[in-house]
């Protein structure tokens, strides 16, 4: 154990010692953890320490971009438009689902989802 693990023991045992976490806000409840299985493992402990800092993965951004965008193509009027940001959808879908290193998730598509089902079944 190098000399800042023991230090910092040390002061652990003495802050216990005088009582320093007794009154401690959630003390007794059990910890509540996220679900980061979709996070690689190798990442987790990064990810997290973003998350704290206030930064968010690449994927979950793209996953925030992906919801808005499905939000915005529902209120727009215009066809060309329309069809312009459900292009810039199926690529961020796509996009996404590399990232995410799966297979592709028919659900991720719900406007093709039938026509894709009905040409491969034939």
């Amino acid at each position: 154990m190098d000399i800042f693990a023991k230090i910092a023991e040390r002061r652990i045992n003495e802050a216990i010692k005088d009582g320093a976490f007794n009154n401690l806000r959630g003390a007794g409840t059990p910890l509540i953890f996220e679900d980061e299985t979709w996070i690689p493992e190798d990442l987790r402990l990064a990810y997290r320490v973003l998350k704290n800092a206030g930064y968010i993965p690449p994927e979950l951004e793209l996953r925030n971009e992906i919801i808005n965008l499905r939000e915005l193509i529902n209120t727009i009027d215009d066809d060309k438009e329309r069809l312009k940001k459900i292009r810039e959808l199926n690529y961020k879908l796509l996009k996404l689902d590399a990232l995410r290193k799966n297979p592709l998730n028919l659900e991720a598509f719900p406007e093709y989802k039938g026509k894709i089902i009905e040409k491969w079944t034939r």
